[in-house]
């Protein structure tokens, strides 16, 4: 018979799951976000949320783990002109959230040169998957985006079908003076971490229960 000492812990002895706040932004990785225009600015956004989730610290699982997502604007020089909460599953990652908010080092201006407008969700959970972006298709057009041709609320006429431009990389080109060669120089080589990141995005979107009915 086994002895105590070998009887796993029970599942109220066993620790709540945990993961220790990630890395910031290395001074080399803020150079590149603030010298990136394409996307919107795709690498001073996510070194944006990286910077916050670093200083909120360690997250346990338990009735104070959650997300928060806010609507930021910084201003040309890099100050926090707006920071406005849309939504929260936990008022602690919210109050973490802004006071790291507050505590972060100053900023380099924004790569366009004006004041950059972005949501950004923090994932305060000991399971969060987030990863460094893909940049290699930042030169291509977004793809269009999908409108249900069908949707009507049965008063009037029903609408008219027309395909809706969506932003793409060609405003953030044109505002830059860029060419497209000379867009294609600022992409940089996407890392591991990156490419790891991507296929997990992926498999979460599409490995889902529902889809295997």
């Amino acid at each position: 018979m086994p002895s105590v000492a070998d009887t796993p812990p029970t599942r109220a002895e066993q620790p709540p799951a945990s993961q220790a706040a990630p890395a910031a932004p290395t001074a080399a990785e803020w150079a590149f976000a603030a010298r990136y225009p394409l996307k919107n600015s795709k690498g001073y956004r996510y070194s944006w949320g990286q910077q916050v989730r670093s200083l909120m610290g360690t997250a346990v699982a338990g009735p104070d783990q959650g997300h928060v997502r806010f609507r930021v604007e910084i201003a040309p020089d890099g100050r926090l002109a707006r920071l406005e909460t849309l939504w929260t599953t936990s008022a602690v990652a919210e109050q973490r959230a802004r006071l790291a908010i507050r505590q972060m080092p100053p900023l380099p201006p924004t790569p366009t040169g004006r004041p950059l407008v972005f949501e950004r969700t923090i994932s305060f959970t000991p399971d969060a998957t987030d990863g460094p972006p893909i940049y290699r298709d930042d030169c291509l057009p977004d793809p269009p985006a999908f409108r249900n041709p069908f949707v009507w609320n049965g008063q009037g006429e029903p609408p008219r079908v027309t395909r809706v431009p969506t932003a793409s990389t060609d405003a953030d080109q044109a505002a830059a003076g860029l060419s497209m060669e000379e867009c294609l120089k600022l992409l940089p080589q996407d890392s591991v971490e990156a490419e790891a990141a991507h296929d997990r995005r992926l498999r979460d979107q599409w490995d889902s229960s529902a889809l295997k009915r």
